[in-house]
């Protein structure tokens, strides 16, 4: 008796534990749902803008993406894009240089995004009224840069284009857009539909030049240097806007070796500003209000979204073997609620046969996720690398 009155106190808080994020993540559909189209005045002034692309060991990419660059729908005056290249071959670098872009040579023991950045920043003159920060393997549509600078122009700190899938061509791929397209929804549309900052990325993202380069000068971080930049900007009431139709393309990973490597070092990041965080951010919701911060720490405290998928299917199908007690009918309702989550959160036009074929191979993408969870350990402390293939033209 006493071990199923232990056992079901367990349920109950594990229960607790999940509800409480399963919820929050509905609320933030829901929210997501009812985000008014965004209407952006023409800015009265062109900004110029820096356009940083941090470059570690992506020869098979970053000639196309940086001479796409080039060719933005922009007064060409009025931007620069500066590759930081780290680690690259010296025949990319001479077929950088003889590109209209700036090429700044970094090397360090440790690379990391942080470190290329900075070091841009210390050598380049503050003539620049925004960055953009771009990946090695980011194209951005013709007109990304004018939509930029519209939506900075309405007051924002920094934004946050729209980051879809540049490639669909496997199984894996596609499960990765797809988790994209979530993520847009729950964490930049639903969080702005509740007039809180945008999520960032990582990419596709552009802030005031000047601030953003002494922000960045503390910025250490190895892995998941967005969350760290998203904690600061909320804790100091720097607000960031998601600019829907601005959109870069981003390279989707293609094999689940690639796919495991990215998503511990995510977990790693996650858990970590989540120990340095909590904290601060709970205190200033009680004393400066500051929701915005504490949201953003709140929520790296629940699983994502695969691995609550794949926690909730596997504890209801043990209590419908085993237990098919009241525990049962409530998994089951939790399965229900992120499922329904998920569903209202993934666009219409990734609702095909592609799709459909790509979700049978969820199971082994959850196990790997868990796998993730289980060796985390160490991750956040040494760059991982997520190798790139050949880029695609955008059309």
């Amino acid at each position: 008796m006493m071990i199923i009155t232990i056992f079901n106190l367990l349920q109950m808080i594990l229960m607790v534990y999940l509800g409480i994020g399963i919820f929050y993540l509905l609320f933030l559909a829901i929210a997501g749902l009812f985000r008014r189209k965004q209407i952006i005045k023409e800015s009265d002034k062109m900004h110029t803008f820096a356009v940083f692309i941090p470059a570690y060991k992506e020869d098979k990419v970053i000639l196309e993406v940086a001479e796409d660059a080039c060719l933005q729908n922009y007064p060409k005056e009025l931007f620069d894009v500066i590759v930081i290249a780290d680690k690259l071959k010296p025949e990319t670098i001479i077929r950088l240089r003889a590109m209209s872009l700036i090429v700044i040579e970094v090397d360090f023991e440790k690379s990391t995004k942080s470190k290329s950045l900075n070091k841009a920043f210390e050598l380049l003159p503050e003539k620049y009224d925004y960055a953009l920060i771009l990946d090695a393997d980011n194209i951005m549509e013709n007109s990304f840069i004018h939509k930029l600078n519209n939506g900075l122009s309405q007051g924002f700190f920094g934004v946050q284009g729209h980051r879809v899938a540049k490639n669909m061509n496997t199984s894996v791929a596609i499960l990765d857009a797809v988790s994209e397209e979530i993520n847009n929804h729950l964490f930049r549309r639903g969080n702005r539909a509740l007039g809180l900052s945008s999520s960032l990325i990582g990419s596709g993202m552009a802030f005031e030049y000047k601030p953003f380069k002494a922000i960045m000068a503390g910025i250490e971080a190895i892995g998941g240097f967005d969350k760290e930049l998203e904690l600061y900007m909320t804790q100091r009431g720097l607000k960031v806007d998601f600019i829907e139709d601005a959109y870069v393309y981003d390279e989707k990973v293609q094999s689940f070796d690639n796919f495991s490597n990215q998503r511990k070092r995510w977990l790693a990041a996650q858990f970590i500003y989540l120990r340095k965080s909590f904290g601060s951010a709970l205190q200033q919701l009680f004393t400066k209000g500051n929701f915005d911060y504490f949201n953003r720490s709140f929520q790296h405290i629940f699983l994502p979204r695969v691995l609550l998928l794949g926690s909730l299917s596997m504890i209801f199908l043990f209590s419908f073997i085993f237990d098919r007690s009241i525990f049962t009918v409530l998994w089951g309702g939790l399965f229900a609620v992120i499922c329904l989550t998920l569903l209202i959160s993934v666009p219409g036009k990734m609702y095909n046969a592609k799709t459909l074929n790509a979700v049978l191979y969820l199971p082994k993408g959850i196990w790997l996720m868990f796998k993730a969870l289980i060796s985390m350990k160490g991750a956040n402390k040494t760059f991982i690398h997520t190798e790139h293939g050949t880029i695609e033209k955008k059309k």
